[in-house]
């Protein structure tokens, strides 16, 4: 399984637009080889260098879906509305919905993770991302992840 964005490289720069600095918006992802056993997707978004990626000291979450259907191939730029049957948790800005890189001091990694499930999650409210990861213990059958870096200023 592998996820990809057109805005940025694994390991790249994640443009201005998608961060707290432009537009905010949430970038253009796309996967592909989702196994056939896959009954749903999640897709969590998170930095685990905050506050100072030289003194980590919490992993921020900026997006949290799951429920996604597997005939989908990713999620456009700027998501509005959900594919049919989608759920939304919270990040850590206690709030659905995507929330762009805004790191206070360095150069951020934000890791843009998939994963493939055996089962569609009942719905669990808003959970954060820790509830969620609770929820797919041992149903994970894939995981791919993407990485994108930002920092403000550049």
């Amino acid at each position: 399984m592998i996820i990809t964005s057109s805005a940025f490289s694994h390991n790249g720069a994640i443009p201005k637009d998608y961060t707290c600095e432009g537009r905010d918006i949430s970038p253009p992802l796309s996967w592909k080889g989702i196994p056939e056993s896959a009954r749903s997707l999640v897709l969590i978004v998170d930095d685990p260098d905050a506050p100072d990626p030289r003194a980590p000291r919490m992993t921020w979450v900026h997006w949290v879906l799951y429920n996604l259907p597997v005939d989908i191939s990713g999620l456009p730029e700027a998501v509005r509305s959900l594919p049919a049957g989608a759920l939304e948790g919270l990040n850590d800005w206690k709030r659905t919905g995507y929330g762009g890189p805004c790191p206070p001091i360095g150069r951020h990694r934000y890791f843009h993770k998939l994963y493939a499930l055996d089962v569609v999650l009942p719905d669990l409210g808003r959970p954060t991302s820790k509830d969620l990861e609770q929820a797919m213990k041992g149903h994970i059958v894939a995981e791919a992840r993407l990485i994108g870096t930002y920092q403000k200023g550049c």
